[in-house]
């Protein structure tokens, strides 16, 4: 999997993949800002990845998904690096035939097992850098 990110501005950046799919990335202040954060897009990319797992989930149980809201709230840590120390996600399910107990075994095995995005956050990840002067 390959990410291009491109300046746009100093505070707004925008990255692209093979397909050409976009999203802009913008770090400006809160009045100015017009997209997320990469902070936020971390908090979007868990409740995006866990959704899908708890929607494939529930499908195979055939059931009826008419909404699904999901609002999730992050804390991060005062201090540099300021990474998340706690994720919270709600899921706010409109359905005639899905139970609170199977949102909650799904939502748990989503996040617990199956979200690549979460399981990401959980894991040692080794990073390295090249740079090229042009």
């Amino acid at each position: 999997m390959k990410i291009t990110t491109r300046m746009i501005s100093d505070e707004v950046f925008e990255s692209s993949n093979d397909n050409n799919n976009r999203v802009t990335i913008d770090m400006r202040k809160r009045e100015d800002k017009k997209d997320l954060s990469p902070t936020e897009l971390v908090l979007a990319a868990v409740a995006g990845c866990g959704a899908v797992d708890i929607v494939v989930m529930l499908k195979k149980r055939k059931k009826t998904i008419q909404s699904f809201i999901i609002e999730t709230d992050g804390t991060r840590r005062e201090e540099t690096p300021r990474y998340f120390t706690k994720i919270h996600c709600t899921y706010i399910v409109t359905s005639p035939d899905v139970t609170e107990d199977e949102l909650y075994k799904s939502a748990g095995l989503a996040l617990e097992k199956y979200c690549s995005v979460a399981s990401s956050l959980n894991a040692k990840i080794t990073c390295s850098v090249q740079v090229n002067r042009t």
